[in-house]
Protein backbone atom coordinates (compact mmCIF):
# COMPACT_ATOMS: atom_id res chain seq x y z
CA UNK A 1 0.00 0.00 0.00
CA UNK A 2 1.09 3.41 -1.18
CA UNK A 3 0.99 5.70 2.07
CA UNK A 4 0.94 9.02 -0.25
CA UNK A 5 -1.06 7.77 -2.73
CA UNK A 6 -4.77 6.75 -3.43
CA UNK A 7 -5.25 3.73 -5.77
CA UNK A 8 -8.56 2.63 -7.38
CA UNK A 9 -8.72 -0.21 -9.64
CA UNK A 10 -11.99 0.12 -12.18
CA UNK A 11 -12.92 -2.44 -13.92
CA UNK A 12 -12.24 -2.96 -17.93
CA UNK A 13 -15.42 -2.70 -20.40
CA UNK A 14 -18.83 -1.99 -20.16
CA UNK A 15 -18.45 -0.87 -16.20
CA UNK A 16 -15.38 1.41 -17.14
CA UNK A 17 -17.29 3.40 -19.44
CA UNK A 18 -20.41 3.65 -17.14
CA UNK A 19 -18.11 4.39 -14.27
CA UNK A 20 -16.07 6.98 -15.33
CA UNK A 21 -18.58 9.71 -15.52
CA UNK A 22 -19.54 9.33 -11.99
CA UNK A 23 -15.70 9.58 -11.09
CA UNK A 24 -15.47 13.07 -13.19
CA UNK A 25 -18.52 13.92 -11.06
CA UNK A 26 -17.07 12.94 -7.80
CA UNK A 27 -14.01 14.91 -8.83
CA UNK A 28 -12.10 12.17 -10.08
CA UNK A 29 -10.81 12.55 -13.87
CA UNK A 30 -7.90 10.49 -15.62
CA UNK A 31 -4.92 12.75 -16.82
CA UNK A 32 -5.38 10.73 -20.21
CA UNK A 33 -7.56 9.02 -22.28
CA UNK A 34 -8.20 5.42 -20.74
CA UNK A 35 -10.22 4.14 -23.70
CA UNK A 36 -7.91 2.92 -26.17
CA UNK A 37 -4.42 2.87 -24.32
CA UNK A 38 -2.71 0.07 -23.08
CA UNK A 39 -1.75 1.38 -20.20
CA UNK A 40 -3.02 -0.45 -17.23
CA UNK A 41 -1.87 2.69 -14.60
CA UNK A 42 -3.22 6.06 -15.22
CA UNK A 43 -2.33 9.51 -13.00
CA UNK A 44 -5.44 11.66 -12.45
CA UNK A 45 -6.37 15.26 -11.89
CA UNK A 46 -5.65 14.76 -8.58
CA UNK A 47 -2.00 14.43 -7.48
CA UNK A 48 -2.73 11.52 -4.76
CA UNK A 49 -4.88 9.84 -6.73
CA UNK A 50 -4.52 6.71 -9.29
CA UNK A 51 -6.26 4.75 -11.23
CA UNK A 52 -5.63 1.20 -12.83
CA UNK A 53 -7.70 -0.56 -15.16
CA UNK A 54 -7.80 -4.10 -14.50
CA UNK A 55 -10.02 -7.58 -15.51
CA UNK A 56 -12.97 -7.07 -12.82
CA UNK A 57 -12.19 -10.99 -11.63
CA UNK A 58 -8.80 -9.52 -10.41
CA UNK A 59 -10.55 -6.28 -8.73
CA UNK A 60 -11.39 -7.75 -5.42
CA UNK A 61 -7.80 -9.51 -5.47
CA UNK A 62 -6.23 -6.26 -5.67
CA UNK A 63 -8.09 -4.84 -3.07
CA UNK A 64 -8.07 -7.43 -0.61
CA UNK A 65 -4.03 -7.54 -0.60
CA UNK A 66 -3.81 -3.67 -0.51
CA UNK A 67 -2.46 -3.26 -3.82
CA UNK A 68 -5.35 -1.01 -4.64
CA UNK A 69 -7.36 1.20 -1.87
CA UNK A 70 -10.67 1.40 -3.33
CA UNK A 71 -11.89 -1.14 -6.06
CA UNK A 72 -15.12 -0.61 -8.37
CA UNK A 73 -16.66 -4.09 -9.77
CA UNK A 74 -19.42 -6.05 -10.61
CA UNK A 75 -21.32 -7.85 -7.95
CA UNK A 76 -21.07 -10.57 -9.23
CA UNK A 77 -17.46 -10.97 -8.97
CA UNK A 78 -17.59 -9.29 -5.40
CA UNK A 79 -20.03 -12.89 -4.75
CA UNK A 80 -17.83 -15.25 -6.51
CA UNK A 81 -14.71 -14.04 -4.85
CA UNK A 82 -16.30 -13.36 -1.31
CA UNK A 83 -16.74 -10.54 0.23
CA UNK A 84 -14.82 -10.71 3.89
CA UNK A 85 -11.65 -8.86 2.47
CA UNK A 86 -12.72 -5.48 2.18
CA UNK A 87 -16.22 -3.31 3.13
CA UNK A 88 -18.73 -2.59 0.06
CA UNK A 89 -20.21 0.67 1.38
CA UNK A 90 -21.74 2.01 -2.13
CA UNK A 91 -23.70 0.72 -4.79
CA UNK A 92 -23.07 2.62 -8.07
CA UNK A 93 -26.74 1.22 -9.64
CA UNK A 94 -24.92 1.05 -12.54
CA UNK A 95 -24.74 -2.17 -14.93
CA UNK A 96 -27.65 -3.92 -13.90
CA UNK A 97 -28.38 -7.15 -14.85
CA UNK A 98 -29.09 -10.09 -12.66
CA UNK A 99 -27.44 -13.53 -11.96
CA UNK A 100 -30.09 -16.62 -12.56
CA UNK A 101 -30.24 -20.22 -13.74
CA UNK A 102 -31.08 -20.65 -17.27
CA UNK A 103 -32.02 -24.29 -19.34
CA UNK A 104 -33.47 -25.39 -22.83
CA UNK A 105 -37.25 -23.73 -23.17
CA UNK A 106 -39.25 -26.46 -21.43
CA UNK A 107 -36.55 -29.13 -20.48
CA UNK A 108 -37.06 -31.09 -16.89
CA UNK A 109 -34.18 -30.18 -14.26
CA UNK A 110 -35.87 -32.92 -12.39
CA UNK A 111 -32.96 -35.44 -12.49
CA UNK A 112 -31.54 -36.37 -9.31
CA UNK A 113 -28.12 -34.62 -10.22
CA UNK A 114 -27.65 -31.85 -12.47
CA UNK A 115 -24.93 -30.50 -14.60
CA UNK A 116 -24.35 -26.69 -14.43
CA UNK A 117 -21.91 -24.63 -16.47
CA UNK A 118 -20.90 -21.39 -14.94
CA UNK A 119 -17.77 -19.20 -14.62
CA UNK A 120 -19.25 -18.19 -11.04
CA UNK A 121 -18.42 -21.50 -9.75
CA UNK A 122 -18.89 -20.97 -6.46
CA UNK A 123 -21.76 -18.91 -6.27
CA UNK A 124 -23.55 -22.16 -8.24
CA UNK A 125 -22.06 -24.38 -5.72
CA UNK A 126 -23.46 -22.33 -2.78
CA UNK A 127 -26.82 -21.69 -4.94
CA UNK A 128 -27.57 -25.28 -5.35
CA UNK A 129 -26.02 -26.20 -2.05
CA UNK A 130 -28.93 -23.96 -0.28
CA UNK A 131 -31.36 -25.57 -2.50
CA UNK A 132 -30.03 -29.24 -1.36
CA UNK A 133 -29.11 -30.28 -4.89
CA UNK A 134 -26.78 -32.47 -5.78
CA UNK A 135 -24.50 -31.14 -8.78
CA UNK A 136 -21.67 -31.62 -10.90
CA UNK A 137 -19.97 -27.74 -12.02
CA UNK A 138 -18.35 -27.27 -14.82
CA UNK A 139 -16.63 -24.39 -15.19
CA UNK A 140 -16.06 -22.68 -18.49
CA UNK A 141 -15.53 -18.86 -19.22
CA UNK A 142 -17.26 -18.11 -21.87
CA UNK A 143 -20.32 -19.13 -24.45
CA UNK A 144 -21.96 -21.08 -21.45
CA UNK A 145 -24.91 -20.95 -23.68
CA UNK A 146 -23.39 -23.47 -25.98
CA UNK A 147 -23.36 -25.90 -22.81
CA UNK A 148 -26.71 -27.07 -22.62
CA UNK A 149 -26.84 -27.49 -26.46
CA UNK A 150 -23.70 -29.67 -26.64
CA UNK A 151 -24.90 -31.91 -24.04
CA UNK A 152 -22.37 -30.44 -21.86
CA UNK A 153 -24.52 -29.31 -18.88
CA UNK A 154 -28.18 -29.62 -18.08
CA UNK A 155 -28.00 -25.99 -17.34
CA UNK A 156 -25.82 -22.85 -16.86
CA UNK A 157 -25.75 -20.44 -14.31
CA UNK A 158 -24.67 -16.76 -15.78
CA UNK A 159 -25.44 -13.15 -16.19
CA UNK A 160 -29.06 -11.86 -17.82
CA UNK A 161 -29.91 -8.65 -18.87
CA UNK A 162 -32.14 -8.73 -21.58
CA UNK A 163 -32.78 -12.23 -22.10
CA UNK A 164 -31.98 -12.06 -25.69
CA UNK A 165 -28.78 -14.02 -26.22
CA UNK A 166 -30.25 -17.08 -24.07
CA UNK A 167 -33.49 -16.89 -26.31
CA UNK A 168 -31.79 -17.06 -29.64
CA UNK A 169 -30.34 -20.10 -28.28
CA UNK A 170 -33.12 -22.09 -27.43
CA UNK A 171 -32.73 -20.95 -23.63
CA UNK A 172 -34.92 -19.68 -21.05
CA UNK A 173 -34.31 -18.02 -17.53
CA UNK A 174 -35.25 -19.76 -14.75
CA UNK A 175 -34.37 -19.56 -10.88
CA UNK A 176 -33.20 -15.70 -9.85
CA UNK A 177 -29.91 -16.18 -7.84
CA UNK A 178 -29.28 -11.97 -6.78
CA UNK A 179 -28.98 -8.58 -8.29
CA UNK A 180 -26.17 -7.18 -9.81
CA UNK A 181 -24.98 -3.81 -10.09
CA UNK A 182 -21.28 -2.12 -9.79
CA UNK A 183 -20.26 -1.76 -6.16
CA UNK A 184 -17.41 0.37 -4.85
CA UNK A 185 -15.36 -1.99 -2.55
CA UNK A 186 -12.75 -0.82 0.44
CA UNK A 187 -9.75 -2.26 1.34
CA UNK A 188 -9.84 -2.31 5.53
CA UNK A 189 -6.78 -1.00 6.26
CA UNK A 190 -7.05 1.45 3.96
CA UNK A 191 -10.15 2.89 5.43
CA UNK A 192 -8.23 3.03 8.71
CA UNK A 193 -5.20 4.58 7.49
CA UNK A 194 -5.99 6.67 4.56
CA UNK A 195 -9.72 7.30 6.31
CA UNK A 196 -10.47 11.12 5.45
CA UNK A 197 -9.36 10.81 1.60
CA UNK A 198 -11.73 7.27 1.73
CA UNK A 199 -14.65 8.71 3.25
CA UNK A 200 -14.63 11.85 1.06
CA UNK A 201 -14.62 9.64 -2.24
CA UNK A 202 -16.87 8.08 -0.79
CA UNK A 203 -18.88 10.89 -0.36
CA UNK A 204 -18.54 12.39 -3.33
CA UNK A 205 -19.20 9.05 -5.42
CA UNK A 206 -22.99 8.50 -3.30
CA UNK A 207 -24.35 12.00 -4.43
CA UNK A 208 -23.00 11.23 -7.56
CA UNK A 209 -25.44 8.18 -7.47
CA UNK A 210 -28.20 9.83 -5.65
CA UNK A 211 -28.28 12.41 -8.81
CA UNK A 212 -28.58 9.95 -11.29
CA UNK A 213 -32.17 9.39 -12.60
CA UNK A 214 -34.26 6.67 -11.59
CA UNK A 215 -34.09 3.37 -13.54
CA UNK A 216 -36.09 0.60 -13.74
CA UNK A 217 -34.59 -2.66 -13.93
Amino acid sequence: MNPQKLVIALTKGRILDEVLPLLEKAGVVPSETIGNSRKLLFNSNLPDVQLMVIRGSDVCTYVELGSADIGIAGKDMILEYGSQGFYEPVDLRIARCRLMTAAPTGASLDSPRLRVASKFVNIAKQYFARLGRQVDIIKLNGALELAPLMGLADCIVDIVDTGNTLRAHGLEPRDFIAEISTRVIVNRAAMKIKHERVQSLLQRLQAAVDAMPAVKV
